[in-house]
């Protein structure tokens, strides 16, 4: 099975609850940002620019857990910023776990090697590390030398302390993907159990050309969909058809809330109108219906996971062909 049997069973349990009481909107995954400290500052990430003014504050403890217990998602993805920069990340994702959530830390993983002595295997935790291309390309877009050996090296030995680890890979508009397909060759090999690809979509803060036009992943994603014949995906079959141009779907904005030392940002991880004090407050005055391809000219070229997965899951019934296709990509 692609992921853990009690990840599957937890998330189909709560969609079919809130599917049973007609709920609406609801959360898949909770994105908390307990700190945006980093000690890369990559070409591509917006926010180390977005949050340049409030950089050094940081959520306490209580409200990390406060935040995590008013979002009923039942996955907390704990990012930043590197989040291994936040001194009490050992006792948030154990009092996250205790709730009976499943946590993907997601990290540069420059940390993470000297970071393993101190951290405990669970199973509902999952190490998720960013790695962009092979040595010098990786190195290149994180802006630091030997990046790309730690990584490798951190990915190692969480293997063999007996870890689940993916790692997260963004499709940029100069990418290499025959560089991509022998990055995921040496990735399997070093033992991670997934991968994750998305196109680079350019945050309003990062003023960078690196990111793809819509025409442009289409095109790139032919190509990458072919790989995950080969490859042990993450990102769904229907995810990928959608990026290949296959597949029309319509972004779900609240699918991936995002809760920083600011707020709960609204109205997407992507772009920030407000910041709001409680999650259900965002829920509720965010107005939805303002934001998508056609309404909103930010948009327009997005094509982002986390706007796109969660419609994915929504949308698993409507058609035999995807039931199909997700069962058996899960299966496998």
């Amino acid at each position: 099975m692609r992921f853990p049997l009690c990840l599957n069973y937890d998330l189909t349990t709560y969609i079919i609850r809130n599917k049973i009481k007609k709920v609406e909107k609801y959360p898949l995954v909770m994105v908390l940002e307990p700190t945006h400290l980093c000690n890369l500052t990559c070409s591509g990430c917006g926010r180390i620019r977005e949050y340049a003014d409030s950089i050094q504050e940081m959520m306490t403890l209580t409200e990390c857990l406060q935040s995590v217990d008013e979002c009923p998602a039942p996955v907390v993805n704990i990012t930043g910023g590197e989040p291994f920069l936040y001194p009490q990340l050992r006792e948030l994702v154990a009092e996250v776990l205790n709730r009976g959530k499943h946590v993907f830390l997601c990290t540069n993983g420059l940390l993470l090697e000297d970071a393993l002595d101190d951290m405990r295997q669970h199973p509902n935790f999952i190490l998720n590390i960013h790695v962009d291309g092979l040595e010098d390309t990786h190195d290149r877009i994180l802006e630091r030398k030997g990046a790309f050996k730690s990584v490798l090296s951190g990915i190692r030995k969480a293997k063999e302390r007996g870890f689940r680890v993916c790692t997260n890979t963004t499709i940029f508009k100069e990418t290499d993907l025959v560089e991509i397909e022998m990055l995921f060759r040496q990735l399997e090999e070093a033992g991670v159990d997934g991968v994750l690809v998305a196109p680079g979509f350019g945050y309003e803060a990062s003023g960078e050309k690196l990111f793809n036009e819509r025409r442009d992943i289409e095109r790139k994603f032919v190509d990458v969909y072919e790989m995950s014949k080969k490859h042990r995906f993450y990102s769904t079959p229907m995810y990928l058809r959608f990026l290949k141009g296959e597949k029309n779907l319509a972004c779900t904005p609240w699918g991936y809330p995002t809760r920083n030392p600011l707020g709960w940002k609204a109205p997407c991880y992507q772009i920030t109108d407000t910041h709001y004090r409680t999650f259900a407050e965002m829920m509720h005055t965010t107005e939805w219906e303002k934001y998508g391809v056609g309404k909103d000219s930010r948009c327009a070229q997005c094509m982002a996971q986390c706007g796109f997965e969660p419609t994915v899951i929504n949308e698993i019934g409507k058609s035999w062909r995807d039931i199909l296709e997700m069962l058996i990509w899960n299966m496998t």
